[in-house]
């Protein structure tokens, strides 16, 4: 088995370095794919000496930041993994949990996994408006999908690679939190949540989304879920790639 890391970058010169390292100290075989998108504050020459050392197994470069949507798709149109977890470079979110966030796949229980910051894991206690608007957006994308997740915005989504090869994404920024979630459910996929830790930062310490990217979700909750194009039906394989054959 082989789990694809996906991490998009964009100005975090501060924590890259010590993420990268971590996702590396994971005990299973893995592919790391880091998108720098546009970055300007010395981020991109260090992503250039880390792969030198072979810490990235590929290092894709977008010449100007066109979002966090589109540097997913970037590094989704090229990973190979059997299971593909996607990870923000800001250190908000610990990678010493990636292996929970697996197990639900392993099992056989989940074809895609969401890590909840609001099922109990410990947390910063800080910006409340933010809290009141993830909670917001993941009602109004359950209503749409039908589903009971806690958390819909999470950065940690955890999907298998033959389902997330049928998604039909098209979204370049935070857009593509709603649209993921909407195909998964329009293809019909299982999916498990797990508590996980946060450690959200402020504004101060480099946070990037906004109130206008909240208000710009609603409309991505409602085009993913209503417009076209929409995902077709998850059909599992008869057996998993990471398991033997059945006889």
């Amino acid at each position: 088995m082989r789990v694809s890391v996906v991490v998009p970058v964009y100005d975090e010169v501060d924590t890259v370095e010590r993420l990268i390292r971590a996702v590396r100290a994971l005990p299973f075989r893995l592919e790391l794919l880091v998108i720098d998108d546009g970055s300007t504050d010395g981020t991109r020459p260090l992503l250039l000496e880390l792969e030198k050392e072979g810490l990235i197994e590929r290092l894709i470069l977008h010449e100007r930041n066109r979002g966090k949507g589109a540097a997913l798709r970037s590094g989704f149109r090229e990973c190979t993994g059997d299971i593909v977890v996607v990870q923000d470079a800001d250190l908000e979110y610990d990678p010493a949990e990636i292996p929970n966030l697996l197990a639900p796949i392993l099992q056989g229980w989940a074809d895609a996994v969401y890590g909840s910051r609001f099922l109990g894991g410990p947390h910063r206690v800080h910006l409340f408006w933010h809290y009141v608007g993830n909670r917001f957006l993941t009602l109004l994308s359950n209503v749409f999908t039908d589903l009971n997740l806690t958390d819909m915005e999470t950065c940690y989504k955890v999907i298998r690679g033959d389902l997330l090869e049928t998604l039909p994404l098209t979204r370049d920024r935070f857009g593509i939190e709603p649209e993921i979630t909407a195909r998964l459910a329009q293809a019909g996929a299982r999916i498990y949540e797990v508590p996980i830790s946060y450690r959200g930062r402020s504004y101060e310490e480099g946070k990037k989304i906004g109130w206008r990217d909240g208000v710009a979700a609603i409309w991505h909750i409602l085009r993913s879920n209503l417009l076209r194009p929409r995902s077709p039906r998850w059909t599992p394989p008869d057996h998993d790639p990471w398991e033997l054959p059945p006889g």
